[in-house]
Order: structure tokens, then sequence, then C-alpha cells
């Protein structure tokens, strides 16, 4: 059933700029549409919030926001955001289209992967999370559906950000389930997320790609989290015997409970996995899993969620993507029919029947003697390239080469026109080779300041990444101190430089409370610091105009040059002062300290055992400050 046929997105135009054609996918938070960018023309992806979360205004801000730091992780393995924008109630990121599929419906179809195939989409996955880490981003929701597959085979990570404005924890739906399935402790614990959040998630999800299983299953979220919380992910050699040591060391080391024991980032995971790649024999990467068959025939939803229920048209959550097979040649089983494909399967079975009685002869043949599909030939060495090329009646019309950090140094990166498009029989195609990762030398940066050093990085093919803060007795304010990694580190390009610039050299702050604005001031400036009165008063134990409190505090360290906030004195609160004449002298102290007083007894030679208050030195019924001593006489 189509069901965008009922969705009243479909057909408009949206903030006057993006025409909306097809829903593609329902996730938890947004609905994806294919859209055109009528200004520029081409294909994208439209992801437009749920009008409930819509509704609420410090989550939109927060998706601007975040959105607008993802839009700045430029990275060839990272879903691009275009623009971000609203239109009347619908909030909406326009994103790269990627025509393809998910991770998760690749594990739908074939189940268990080979090694080779499950290292090949995890390896392009570290290394989108890897720059993110080192820009200072965490993805916090790393799951087979954030992973999309490009009919290029190109792979790509999606929803950078955007998952902390969501509680995937709390929620209880199916959906859910398949998320809470990829939880670090850590996060289930006490909320923290840092970059080896990221980390333990790859390791689940390398688990399910090389068994077709998730590690912890249960018959709700409270059990799944439980297992999470109290028993370690098995090896996957226990649910795929022959797996090798190095496979089941790698998801031990990604999934350790305790968040000190695994690689601190995706790029230290990434390193493990290319040197445990480096260990394995081509059989060993090659071997087909011996339960692929098997898993291939279950039911896909069992393996994606132990909850049931009614399954949505398009059960995709994440950003845009096609739901066809994936390009991986890797062997795998087939899978089970369908209606749609049997449907098809009669479609093409009557099609042979026109053409077997020469029905429409005419327009197959010249379709069919004059076109081809570009084969893919991604990794693929020049010379199978050509060949393969040879074969589909094409031509190699030039080489060109290319740097890749994903792609391995010598074959080929992409071909123009890309893998699967349409082209005349013996028409040529371009290859690009890899010429493997490009290298950078790490520019020293001392001494520039902050914008300066940014442009310079990016002059040089890197990335400005995380910004610290930090004193310095000889490198001005404003200016670079030193970067990480350091200057004349090897890097490769696009990689992202941690910055750390100077606040100046440490000023202790003066504690000016109490004193008048000038005399404040003064001891401020003359301390190297700058002041800036706050546009509120407050009332305090201080008199008015007197100041009441500092930012920063008195005694704590300030850049030379920094502002102090100052917020000054209205005077103290007054209060009412409760009538105690003739009480008992407790009653009478138990009532004035509960309105805020200190209280003074006055017994005089008289009052020595007297127990009846006779007078009050502020009367019953009048305002005094809060906090002021009020005294009795005892008689």
């Amino acid at each position: 059933m189509d069901t965008t046929l009922h969705d009243p997105l479909v057909g408009q135009l949206l903030d006057g700029r993006y025409r909306v054609d097809a829903r593609i996918a329902v996730g938890g938070m947004a609905t994806v549409y294919r859209a055109v960018d009528t200004r520029l023309d081409r294909v994208l992806a439209l992801k437009v919030m749920h009008p409930t979360l819509a509704a609420d205004a410090s989550f939109v801000e927060r998706f601007i926001r975040e959105a607008k730091s993802v839009a700045r992780l430029a990275h060839p393995n990272v879903v691009q955001v275009f623009d971000q924008g609203t239109d009347g109630s619908y909030v909406y990121l326009a994103m790269e289209y990627i025509a393809g599929c998910t991770l998760r419906d690749v594990l739908r179809e074939r189940g268990a992967l080979q090694p080779r195939a499950a290292l090949d989409i995890l390896e392009p996955v570290l290394a989108a999370l890897g720059a993110a880490h080192r820009a200072g981003f965490v993805h916090r929701d790393m799951k087979p559906e954030n992973v999309l597959i490009g009919d290029d085979g190109r792979v790509k990570v999606a929803d950078f950000g955007l998952v902390r404005a969501v509680d995937t924890v709390t929620n209880t739906t199916g959906a859910v389930l398949g998320t809470v399935s990829y939880l670090a402790p850590e996060q289930i614990e006490d909320g923290t997320a840092d970059t080896r959040v990221d980390v333990y998630a790859c390791g689940v999800v390398l688990y399910e790609m090389l068994t077709g299983n998730k590690p912890h299953h249960g018959d709700s979220p409270a059990q799944v989290i439980y297992q999470h919380l109290n028993e370690d992910v098995p090896p996957p050699s226990a649910a795929v015997p022959g797996l090798p040591l190095e496979l089941d060391e790698l998801v031990a080391s990604a999934t350790a409970r305790n968040p000190e024991l695994r690689p601190h980032d995706a790029v230290a995971l990434l390193a493990e996995v290319l040197e445990a790649r480096g260990a394995l024999t081509t059989e060993q990467l090659d071997a087909v899993p011996p339960r692929a068959i098997a898993a291939a025939h279950d039911n896909a939803e069992d393996r994606t969620s132990v909850i049931p229920r009614p399954v949505p048209a398009n059960p995709v959550d994440g950003d845009a993507v096609l739901n066809r097979t994936s390009r991986f040649e890797s062997p795998a089983p087939e899978p089970r029919r369908r209606p749609e494909r049997a449907r098809r399967g009669l479609l093409a079975l009557a099609l042979a029947a026109l053409v077997v009685f020469g029905v429409g002869t005419g327009v197959w043949y010249i379709n069919s003697g004059q076109f081809t599909k570009v084969p893919p030939l991604l990794a693929k060495t020049e010379a199978e390239a050509r060949a393969r090329l040879k074969r589909a009646g094409l031509e190699v019309r030039r080489v060109e080469h290319a740097y890749s950090d994903t792609v391995e140094r010598g074959t080929v990166i992409s071909t123009d026109p890309a893998a699967g498009a349409r082209i005349r029989s013996n028409d040529s195609v371009t290859l690009t080779l890899s010429e493997g990762p490009e290298t950078v030398r790490v520019p020293d940066l001392k001494g520039l300041p902050l914008n300066e050093a940014q442009d310079r990085l990016k002059k040089d093919g890197l990335v400005a990444g995380m910004v610290t803060d930090a004193f310095s007795e000889d490198v001005p304010k404003g200016q670079v101190i030193g970067t990480d990694p350091g200057a004349g580190t090897q890097r490769h390009g696009g990689s992202a430089i941690a910055l750390t610039v100077s606040k100046g050299a440490p000023v202790d702050v003066p504690d000016v409370t109490g004193a008048s604005i000038d005399e404040a001031t003064t001891q401020l400036q003359d301390a190297g610091l700058q002041v800036k009165i706050a546009g509120t008063q407050v009332t305090s134990e201080f008199d008015a105009g007197k100041v009441a409190r500092q930012s920063p505090d008195g005694g704590k360290q300030a850049g030379e040059g920094d502002t102090v906030t100052l917020t000054i004195s209205k005077g103290r609160e007054m209060v009412d002062v409760p009538d105690v004449v003739g009480d008992k002298v407790d009653d009478a102290k138990k009532a004035l300290q509960a309105a805020g007083f200190q209280v003074e007894e006055d017994r005089g030679l008289l009052g020595l055992f007297g127990d009846t208050v006779k007078s009050q030195s502020v009367k019953g019924g009048q305002k005094a400050p809060k906090g002021s001593t009020i005294t009795i006489q005892i008689r």
C-alpha cells in the first residue's frame, strides 16, 4: 500500500523551495521525504520533525542548534546537512539523499555477513565517528538504522548530534528496544555519554554483523538493559563457530562494560580493526558464516526487535534511503520471496510472453541493444575494472587519481558515470583510482590568533576541531598555545586538529563584595580585569548601592583582561516584625527567628527571673531588615 497518498506534505512546496515528491521513511523523531530543491535543481532528503515534537520550543531550539553544529562536520562518510528551516508548523532539515539501503536492511536480508564485508562496513563508520570525535561530537545513537549503504557501495553515518534531544531510554515502543540494544552501561546507569559510548555501540553492531543477531535479548527493554549492566557481550564465535579469535577480541575490547577498558574513541577502535584485519588470512576474511542461510530465512522483525508490533509501510528509522539490497558482493543466500517480488515475477513473465509473441520487440531490442548500465567497480583494481567494463561492452575514457581515507591505494574510488547509470553500449567511463590517504603535516600555529589559525588549517587541508582555553604566562590572550596532535605530526587530509587558546596570564580575582561600585571597580581594574555592572539588583545583607555578588567569585582565577560582572545590592529585604509583647520568652524568640530576625534579651536587674516580654526594640507591625537584631526586654 502506498502510504504517501495520504501524506499531506507529498506534492507540496515546503518553504517556497523544496518540492516534496514522496515519503520514504518514518522514525521516532521525524518523517523523511524525497524532495527536489527547486533553486538548485537537485534531489535531496527532507527530514521533517513530527508535529508533536515541533510544538516543544525547547526541543526545536536544540534541534536547530545541533543541526548547525553537525552541518560543519564535513566528512565523506557522514550524511551532509545542507539547510535547516521552518514553514508554519513544519520544522525540517535538508540533507544529502543516499540512494541505497541501511545496514538494518542488509542484516534483515542476509543475516550474518562475512568478516570481510563486516569490516568493510565498520571501517568507514569508524572513520566518520573518528572525525566527529576529534571535532568534539558524540553520536550517542549508533545502530544499523543509522548506517547507510549507497548503490555505489559508499557507507555513510546519519543522525549526528540530533539524538540528544530525544529520550530514547524511557520510551517503551518496539522501535526503541532496537535503540536500547546499543546503549552503553554508563548511558543507562547515570546518563553520561562520551566518545566511548559510540565505541560500545559499534562493538554491538560488529557482533550483529558477524552473527546476524543482537548479543542481548529480552521480552522488554528492562530485560535488555539488565543484561547490558550485568553481562558481557559474548564472543561472536560462540554463535558462529570458526570465527577467528581476533574478531572475538575486537568485540570484547569495544564492548567492555567498564568504559576505561574500551578504546577511548573511534579512531583508536579503527586502529584495532585495521590490526585485526591484517592478522586475518584471506580464507578467514571470506569465510561464509555457517548460520547465514538459516538467519536469512528468519523473520527479519524478530531480529530487529523482541516486542511484536505492527510493521509500518516504511519501517526505516534513519535518513533518506531507498529500500534496495546492498551492493556488497560477498555471497548471500537467496532471500525469502515477498509478495511484491512475486508480482514483479508475474510481470516479468508477462513481458517475456509479449517478447516471445513479437509484441513490443522493437522497443525491447532498441533498449537492450543500445544501452547498458555501468557495473559496480568500487574497490576493484584498474585491471579488474577494465576487464569488467569490457565484458559490459564499455571502454575506459581516462583514469584519474584522488586521495581516499577508506579505499585501498590503486583501487577504484568512483566512476563517471556512476555505478548503475544507464549508458550507451560502447560508450566510455572515467575511472578514479585511490592514492590512499592524503597526509598533511600539522602546521605550527603557536602565537596565531584563533581565526588565523583556523584559516591556516583549512588552507593546509585540515579541519579546526575542539577549542580549549588555558592560562598562559607567555602567549597573549586569544592566541594559540598549541595543537593536538602537535606541530609537525602527519595526519590524513580533513583530520580535525584540536586547538588550545590562551586566556592570558592568570589573575587572582579580588573579593569586592560589600564594597561600593567605585571601590570595586578600582580594585578589579588594578588587577588587570574589566568590570561590567549587571542590569538587575538584588536584596542582600549589604547596604543598598554596595556589591552584593560577583562573577567570577573572589579568590578564583581569570585571564588578564577578562570581565568580572558585579551585581549591586538594593539593601536588605524588609519584613514585618511580629508583636511579641506579653508573650513568654521562648515563644517570642521562636516567632522572631521564624520571621528572619536575630534576637537579644535585655533582662536588667528586675528581669533576671522573669519569663514575659515587657517590650521590643522594633514595635510589632513595623518593618525591619531581614537578618537584623530585635532586642526584647523581659520582666
